[in-house]
C-alpha cells in the first residue's frame, strides 16, 4: 500500500473510524510492516512541594522507528507479559490485542510517525521552560486551560484530576467539577466524582485527560460533547498523535505531550497545541 497524505486537518469522525483507516494503510504507510521494536514501562510518583497529597503514574510506551506511542495505564495493572507480546510484533496485529492499552499504545507510535507534531500537521508548540516538576506542571496547565473559550463563571468538567489544572482554572474564573474513577478528594477537600458522563450535564465545557483513550471513556464524553455542542479539550499524553485526528467531532482543542513527558525532566520541553473547528465559538 502507498502512503497518503495524514494531516489532522481531514479528521475521522470516531475513534473506531480512525482506527479501521490505519487498518487500511489510508493514513500511513501499511501497518503490517511497521514492527515495534522497543517496548517499556514508565513509573512515578510524586508529591510536589507545597502540596499535601500526591499521585502515581504508568505509562506503556511502544517505540516505532523514531516515534513513541503510549498510553497511561492503572499502576500495577498492565502484565509484564504486554511487553514480550509488543516487541518485534507490527502494528496491525497489535491493533488487535486483547489489552486496551496496547492498542492504544500501537496506534498512537504508528500515527506518531506518520504524522509528527509539527507546524506542517497543525501543530502549534509552546515551550515548556526549565524548572521543577510544579513549575512546569504550572505551564503545561496554563497551555490547556488556555484551549477553553468560556466566560467567566463557567463550569468546567475536569476528567483525570490534576490540580495545577484546577488552579489555572480558578486564575481564569472558571468552576469546575474534578472527575477522577478513584474518586476521593481535590487537594483543597474538594470531591472528586467518579462517574464522569453523569456530570457532564452541568458542565458547560469538558477538560478531557488521553486516559480516557485506555480506560473505554474517551466515545462516550466525546459524543455528549459533540451532542450537547460543548468545548472538549484534552490534555494528552496518552495519544497524543491519536486525538489531533478527531477534531472537529466532539473535540475542538488538543494540547498533545509525546513522551518524554514533563515530569521526567527537568530541563527545557514542549508541548503542543491543535485547534479544531466548533460551532459554539472555540477559536
Amino acid at each position: 500500500m502507498t502512503a497518503l497524505s495524514a494531516s489532522p486537518a481531514a479528521p475521522c469522525r470516531t475513534y473506531d473510524e480512525l482506527v479501521a483507516r490505519v487498518r487500511e494503510g489510508a493514513l500511513g504507510p501499511d501497518p503490517r510492516a511497521q514492527r515495534i521494536a522497543v517496548a517499556f514501562t514508565t513509573r512515578q510518583a510524586v508529591r510536589h512541594d507545597g502540596r499535601g497529597t500526591g499521585y502515581r503514574n504508568e505509562v506503556l510506551s511502544l517505540r516505532l522507528h523514531e516515534a513513541v506511542g503510549s498510553c497511561a495505564v492503572e499502576p500495577g495493572e498492565l502484565p509484564d507479559s504486554a511487553l514480550d507480546d509488543c516487541v518485534g510484533a507490527d502494528v496491525a496485529r497489535l491493533l488487535d490485542h486483547p489489552l486496551l492499552p496496547v492498542r492504544v499504545a500501537a496506534l498512537d507510535a504508528y500515527l506518531m510517525h506518520a504524522t509528527p507534531h509539527t507546524p506542517a500537521n497543525g501543530a502549534r508548540p509552546v515551550p515548556l521552560p526549565a524548572g521543577s516538576s510544579l513549575e512546569k506542571s504550572r505551564v503545561r496547565a496554563r497551555a490547556v486551560v488556555e484551549l477553553l473559550d468560556l466566560p467567566a463563571g463557567a463550569t468546567v468538567l475536569v476528567v483525570g484530576v490534576v490540580n495545577s489544572l484546577l488552579e489555572a482554572l480558578r486564575s481564569r474564573g472558571l468552576g469546575y467539577v474534578p472527575c477522577d474513577l478513584k474518586g476521593g478528594v481535590t487537594e483543597w477537600g474538594e470531591p472528586v466524582v467518579a462517574d464522569a458522563l453523569a456530570a457532564a450535564g452541568r458542565c458547560d465545557g469538558l477538560l478531557v485527560s488521553g486516559m480516557t483513550l485506555g480506560n473505554g471513556s474517551f466515545e462516550s464524553l466525546r459524543e455528549h460533547a459533540l451532542r450537547h455542542g460543548k468545548q472538549m479539550v484534552m490534555f494528552a499524553q496518552t495519544g497524543s498523535a491519536v486525538l489531533p485526528r478527531l477534531l472537529g467531532h466532539g473535540v475542538s482543542a488538543v494540547c498533545a505531550e509525546p513522551y518524554p513527558f514533563f515530569w521526567l525532566d527537568g530541563g527545557p520541553g514542549v508541548v503542543h497545541r491543535y485547534r479544531g473547528s466548533f460551532a459554539g465559538g472555540a477559536r
